[in-house]
């Protein structure tokens, strides 16, 4: 599970912020459903990121979406770029190296993975582990950026054969992470596997608001990694008038200037894939639709899924996840969590993870001021605000990090918010727009 993630001088990000799942020694609400206890740590379940368009909610995101990409899909070579944009608005930070570190649990055994980088290279890797709160170092890695060459040290307790870590050096790009290189690598080291386990079968990829989860889940379902019967009843909660769920493979024609986009937009294609490519003629499509009860009461399906609402299509995505986060232990990122959801739906969608998932966790960034305004079922340590510091840097910070004098357990959090005294609100201004060039009195 996700502790604890670091960032500095990423995109809004300009000084140290932290995201914490580590639960509030002093907040005991509801702690069956929101928290899980892990080694020696109480972890939250969720994250609610909150605060105004262009505060940097989604860069908190996009910074460990990052971190995942570096580790799972490297670059193949030296020549290429991160495609890293530090803090702009500061001619200090724009020639600064960018900071990560992550803080996570797995295999029973706590991790804190440490990387600083720029655009060109990795300069520094540390990884350390441990099973309570004293971590000892497993390697520390620095580059040459003269010789553009990695240098790979592990303690000696590590016990790994110098053949190894020489092997294993030279899959290691200077601008690929160790992790990386390790799983091109033909050796055994336990830490290296389960760094490189974690972010492949724990941390999923960034889901953002226009991203269509359709083919993703039929495909689940069609493997059979998702029940279809017991995902139906999830997605009834968005239209009860759904009776089943229809999928049909078909397979459709591949237009050659498909095939030769596919090639130019992705360079770095294995052969194989490229040969596969060039030589496909059809492509497997899964068809879904969704079967509505008509008026004789019999299920019909009619209607496309592109004809199905918005909100229906965003749900069948998100009750796919759901069903998935619940089955095992994974990480999912969500931008914008309620987009297309009505405020109830989007409740009972937290609400059901809580429930129902042990082991899983979501980070979403979300508008809804509903979850201030209902202590009920919320928890302070559970939502976080992002603002604006007077550099123009994003600034992240949990609810429950206010004193009394701010929030007390009886205080209205919405009215708290909507006065200012939490931050993170839009400076909107007043309603009067002047496009013809007259001052208006």
């Amino acid at each position: 599970m996700l502790l604890e993630f670091n960032v500095q001088n990423y995109l809004s990000i300009r000084d140290r912020q932290t995201l914490s799942f580590r639960a509030n020694k002093n907040i005991n609400h509801l702690d069956d459903y929101y928290t899980t206890t892990v080694l020696d740590e109480r972890v939250l379940k969720i994250a609610l990121i909150f605060g105004a368009n262009a505060s940097g909610k989604t860069n908190v995101l996009s910074a460990l979406d990052f971190l995942r990409s570096l580790i799972l899909h490297p670059k193949t070579s030296k020549t290429e770029h991160l495609d890293c944009t530090p803090f702009l608005l500061d001619d200090k930070t724009c020639t600064e190296n960018s900071v990560f570190e992550i803080l996570f649990i797995w295999n029973a055994t706590k991790y804190k993975y440490s990387i600083e980088f720029n655009n060109n290279y990795v300069v520094k890797e540390i990884l350390k582990k441990g099973h309570k709160k004293q971590l000892k170092e497993v390697f520390i890695r620095t580059t040459d950026p003269i010789k553009q060459i990695s240098k790979i040290k592990f303690v000696e307790t590590v016990k790994i054969p110098e053949t190894s870590v020489l092997s294993l050096t030279d899959n290691t790009l200077w601008n690929t992470t160790v992790i990386s290189g390790f799983n091109k690598t033909n050796i055994e080291c336990q830490e290296l596997k389960d760094v490189y386990e974690w972010f492949s079968y724990y941390l999923n990829f960034l889901i953002r608001p226009n991203r269509d989860l359709k083919n993703l889940i039929s495909k689940k379902i069609d493997s059979g990694e998702i029940n279809k019967d017991k995902l139906l009843p999830i997605l009834q909660r968005a239209d009860f008038n759904i009776a089943d769920i229809s999928l049909k493979k078909e397979q459709e024609d591949v237009p050659e200037r498909v095939v030769d986009f596919i090639l130019s937009a992705s360079p770095n294609l294995s052969d194989s894939a490229v040969k596969y490519l060039k030589s496909a003629k059809t492509i497997s499509t899964i068809d879904v639709r969704f079967l509505h009860l008509d008026t004789n009461n019999n299920a019909n399906d009619k209607i496309p899924y592109d004809m199905e609402s918005l909100g229906t299509q965003r749900y069948y995505g998100l009750a796919g996840l759901l069903y998935l986060l619940i089955k095992k232990s994974n990480c999912y990122m969500i931008d914008e969590l309620e987009s297309s959801l009505h405020p109830d739906l989007f409740q009972h969608f937290l609400l059901s993870f809580c429930v129902n998932a042990n082991q899983s966790q979501i980070i979403a960034t979300t508008h809804n001021r509903e979850i201030l305004n209902n202590k009920r079922i919320f928890r302070n340590d559970m939502i976080c605000i992002v603002d604006k510091d007077d550099n123009c840097g994003t600034i992240l910070y949990k609810l429950s990090d206010f004193d009394t004098s701010v929030i007390r357990d009886t205080s209205n959090i919405l009215n708290a918010y909507n006065s200012g005294r939490l931050g993170g609100i839009p400076n909107i201004g007043d309603y009067y727009i002047n496009i013809d060039g007259d001052e208006i009195e």
